[in-house]
């Protein structure tokens, strides 16, 4: 084993939703001899569905770790979930990878759908290849698949097989490019070495040709050899495959039936002969690497989860060094030391650098950090995705609200992309997060994990109100008791203002009709009555001018003119012509160009205002929908958007103003806050 491959590796398995990725893994495992049994996912069976969500949703919620010998050498395999809700999660595994394995359905139509892995993969230059799966369905198409995954890829693709058809089409095998032989596959058995068809010689040297140009354009002596006729060895393709990858310049495209158990073992081989080693991964991350670095004990958490009794618990790769139960790495002493396959931990007393570990009781380390025996610091990793989708929710016992705040910090510690905060403006906590399962998930967790019930409901938008029609009032709070009384009087001259100028107020007193020490006082109770007009919302764009008033040198106080600021208000705003005003959002759709009418049907039917498209940069075959939309109307927008863009349309908001709204929707926007207010 070279320098590049040499100690523990990792790789990781990506894609959408229903590509077959857990089935894949369980292959992996079962191949290996990491597993006695190959488990089924409809039967909730296998290692990479063994959380109990998963089981109940017949997909993978969370990443799922095995590590495991094959053929001597040591390997992590990481299952990563394909919904696109769940996208931090598998980010954060294919950073700390070595390869990453991205599997896709032979299905052209559904190429697109694999433009953001690649697109994370291309930007972070992490060394990838694809898998295209369920090789078994009649429709299959290599060729054409190939074709529409180029199109989405940054990088050039390599295909290294050609399939073998059967004369009704079925494909039952594949030819290698490189060793130009032929095996038949058959279902749940090892493949069978067989003699090239004569029918498929011309497609095979067609196919190998091809390949040899694409590593050709990054060799000349292979160039060379080419232009001369000169037909490289085995050996030569070989290393030029295995560098081009390693230096993520090509993609190789393998394909195979996980179903069937077909391609697997060729994908292991790949895997163990060309996949790089923890020295370069490290590299890459900017990361001194190795047994023997120079900074000593370094690894990396990439995940975070809370285990029961057993607390908080980080899954980290080791980059440099030997970790060892009890040390202190971090700020933090080890307190547990184990590998995983799946749920199951093996106690570990070490481990050594490029393993994939669990640490026990890291209580200050955090997702992303680098832990040195040195001390903590936080790399450049990925942020976590703007929320896009959210929820109102409170306990359904109101002693339990203290305890679900404590529970929803620990799960967005598990899972960063998750956001919970309590919202001043409405008086609620809201979750947010990349969408509706994402959200469902964590409300099934809460009640799992931490037997908390949860009330949920659509969150509160921050509606306002102005006025439209200018007032005079004059008000006076006069109050008489035994001792000292209460009074003030005060005259207001009250105005609508252009949109988002916000609230002033004006001094005119003159001669002393209300004294200085008063005058913020009836600022104080004007804000006040602003807090709530007459339609049940916060007033906005509104200025004030105090122009006369009285006092009594004995009765009158701060709060004396307070009250009868805001009685003045009171009195006034019902007059001004109020109007509801509700936020507007400048929002930024991103889609695959095919699905942009039905984008911009979306927007339309949403009360949307249409400010145009383009194509989205540095993303060949997607565009860009501009518009101004409610922000009562994003809400769940990503619901519908996804529904309509096979899965992988999002978007990003940006406030832009406030607009008044009547009619029918403004109607019911005041019928439900007059049943709040009651209430």
């Amino acid at each position: 084993m070279s320098d590049t491959t040499s100690g523990p590796r990792c790789a990781v398995l990506v894609g959408p939703y229903t590509c077959g990725k857990t089935t894949l893994f369980e292959d992996l495992l079962f191949a290996a001899g990491a597993i006695d049994r190959r488990g089924v996912v409809k039967e909730g069976s296998t290692v990479g569905d063994s959380a109990p969500e998963a089981r109940a949703r017949a997909m993978s919620t969370e990443m799922s770790v095995a590590s495991f010998d094959y053929l001597g050498e040591p390997w992590a395999v990481i299952d990563c979930p394909g919904s696109v809700e769940l996208t931090q999660e598998a980010r954060a595994a294919m950073m700390v990878a070595d390869i990453v394995v991205v599997v896709s359905e032979p299905l052209p139509d559904r190429a697109v759908t694999l433009s953001p892995i690649l697109r994370f993969l291309d930007d972070r230059d992490i060394p990838h290849l694809l898998y295209i799966n369920k090789m078994d369905l009649p429709e299959a198409s290599v060729r054409a698949t190939f074709e529409a995954l180029q199109a989405v890829s940054g990088r050039p693709l390599v295909l290294r097989e050609i399939p073998i058809r059967n004369e009704a089409g079925q494909i039952t095998g594949m030819v290698d490019l490189v060793s130009e032989r032929a095996w038949r596959w058959t279902p749940h058995k090892p493949s069978d070495l067989v003699s090239l068809p004569e029918r498929l010689r011309d497609a095979e040297t067609q196919a190998r040709g091809q390949m040899l140009e694409a590593l050709a354009d990054f060799d000349d002596a292979l160039m060379t050899e080419l232009l001369d006729d000169v037909v490289p060895s085995t050996d030569e393709i070989y290393r030029n495959l295995t560098n081009d990858l390693q230096l993520d310049l090509i993609v190789p495209v393998f394909f195979g039936s996980a179903e069937n158990e077909n391609g697997i073992r060729r994908l292991l081989k790949a895997l163990r002969h060309e996949a790089p080693g923890v020295a370069a991964t490290a590299r890459r991350l900017g990361v001194a690497a190795g047994p023997g670095a120079a900074g000593g004990t370094v690894a990396q958490v990439f995940k975070t989860l809370y285990a029961g009794q057993s607390g908080k618990m980080s899954i980290a790769r080791i980059w440099s060094g030997e970790v060892r139960e009890g040390m202190v790495l971090g700020r933090d002493r080890v307190g547990s030391l184990a590998t995983l396959i799946g749920r199951r931990a093996s106690p570990r007393g070490a481990a050594v650098a490029g393993e994939v570990v669990v640490l026990g009781r890291m209580a200050n380390a955090a997702t992303g950090d680098l832990l040195a025996e040195t001390g903590t610091t936080a790399p450049d990793w990925p942020a976590p995705p703007a929320p896009l989708y959210a929820l109102a929710i409170r306990a359904e016992r109101q002693a339990d609200e203290v305890k679900l705040a404590a529970a929803l910090a620990r799960l967005a510690e598990e899972d960063p992309s998750l956001h919970a905060a309590h919202r001043v403006e409405t008086g609620e906590m809201v979750l947010s997060g990349q969408g509706e399962v994402q959200l469902q998930i964590v409300l099934a967790r809460l009640k799992s994990d931490y037997g908390l019930a949860v009330v949920q409901a659509r969150p509160t938008v921050a509606f306002r109100e102005t006025i439209t029609r200018p007032a005079a009032q004059h008000s006076r709070h006069k109050k008489q008791s035994g001792g000292h009384g209460e009074f003030a009087d005060v005259h207001l001259e009250i105005w609508p203002q252009p949109r988002g100028a916000g609230f002033s107020f004006e001094d005119r007193i003159s001669g002393g009709a209300v004294p200085r020490q008063y005058i913020p006082a009836v600022e104080k109770g004007v804000q006040a009555a602003l807090a709530r007009g007459p339609l049940g919302f916060p007033v906005v764009d509104v200025a004030v001018a105090l122009t006369d008033g009285s006092f009594h040198s004995v009765d009158s106080s701060d709060m004396a003119f307070q009250k009868a600021a805001a009685k003045a208000m009171a009195e006034a705003l019902p007059g001004c012509g109020p109007v509801l005003l509700e936020p507007i959002l400048r929002v930024t759709i991103s889609a695959p160009s095919e699905f942009t009418p039905r984008v911009q049907r979306i927007v339309t039917g949403r009360r949307g205002q249409l400010l145009g498209f383009d194509a989205k940069p540095g993303w060949p075959g997607w565009d860009e929908v501009m518009a101004l939309m409610p922000e009562a109307e994003t809400v769940d927008l990503i619901v519908d958007l996804r529904s309509q863009s096979l899965g992988v349309g999002t978007f990003a908001t940006a406030f832009d103003s406030l607009q008044e709204i009547s009619g029918k929707e403004a109607e019911r926007i005041l019928a439900e806050r007059r049943a709040t207010l009651a209430g």
